[in-house]
């Protein structure tokens, strides 16, 4: 079954008293790009957070962010950089006494200079941290690959309609092509009874073989044949008793051999009709591949 790569996913958690909450977002991507955002007390789960997005995605454009909640009731302790507070201090007496200056400090001044004090976040075990944050984390991503598959239902309906499409087409051009074929044949009698009017020769071995050059050149059979069966294989690929693994590319590329095929088919048609809809044809083959796009 196929997925779409575009999907959201939501959750929170809590690991004493610290509140957080995860977002897990995708869109579309050649390949697997992963981007995560870490507050600093989560910093050293970034290689593990990870793994598991890839475990559970394997295509798109992948941005996970964990914000950190206020958390009420949780202390944090204030720190007091004994050592710089004193280098302050004593700077400050140095410059009073070169400069005849006042060189006294109050506390409150001294606290206030950068880096002297600051409130610390009550630590947290690493282990209770990686716990909780790969649980928030797969939840999130749970919730992101329900919506990619959702997604991937709605892409699989279109991708059916218009598949349909281009079996119609295809079965118009093998109805059309036998009439084709036989109006050339049809002109080359003509033309040569023409010439055996004009001047009395007929040969009767030369017209054959026009008429097979003609045949030959005009048969869109085999072209017709492997279009059917690039839309056999696409709708395999697609059915949702079908392998998990990535199928986006392998779709594109039934996409792109279909597009040679109706080329090939509009190179050789001289009939205005067959002509007319080998362009829709490729407009129809265009608008599948721009849906295949999205697919994981």
């Amino acid at each position: 079954m196929i997925q779409s790569m575009t999907g959201f996913g939501r959750a929170s958690f809590q690991v004493e008293g610290h509140g957080f909450e995860v977002e897990a977002r995708s869109v579309n991507h050649r390949h697997l790009d992963i981007r995560v955002r870490l507050p600093r007390l989560l910093s050293a789960q970034e290689p593990s957070a990870k793994l598991l997005i890839q475990e559970c995605v394997s295509r798109g454009k992948v941005d996970v962010s964990v914000n950190q909640l206020e958390s009420a009731g949780v202390q944090a302790d204030l720190k007091v950089d004994q050592v710089l507070a004193a280098q302050y201090v004593d700077a400050a007496r140095e410059l009073g006494s070169k400069h005849g200056l006042n060189a006294d400090l109050d506390v409150a001044t001294l606290l206030s200079m950068p880096g002297v004090a600051k409130f610390v976040d009550a630590g947290v075990p690493d282990e209770a941290l990686a716990s909780v944050l790969m649980e928030g984390l797969a939840s999130a991503l749970a919730e992101l690959v329900e919506m990619r598959a959702v997604e991937g239902g709605k892409l699989a309906a279109e991708l059916v309609g218009r598949l349909g499409n281009v079996l119609n087409t295809v079965a118009f051009f093998e109805e059309r092509s036998g009439l084709v074929v036989e109006a050339a044949r049809e002109r080359l009698r003509k033309r040569t009874e023409q010439i055996r009017q004009d001047s009395g020769l007929f040969d009767e071995a030369r017209l054959h073989q026009e008429i097979v050059i003609a045949a030959d050149r005009l048969d869109i059979t085999e072209e017709l044949v492997r279009l059917r069966s690039h839309v056999s294989q696409f709708t395999d690929i697609m059915k949702p008793e079908g392998d998990s693994k990535p199928v986006g590319r392998r779709l594109e590329f039934l996409i792109q051999e279909m597009l040679r095929e109706a080329n090939t088919v509009g190179s050789k048609a001289s009939d205005a009709a067959l002509a007319h809809q080998v362009v829709e044809l490729k407009s129809e083959l265009e608008r599948l591949r721009e849906q295949v796009l999205n697919v994981a």
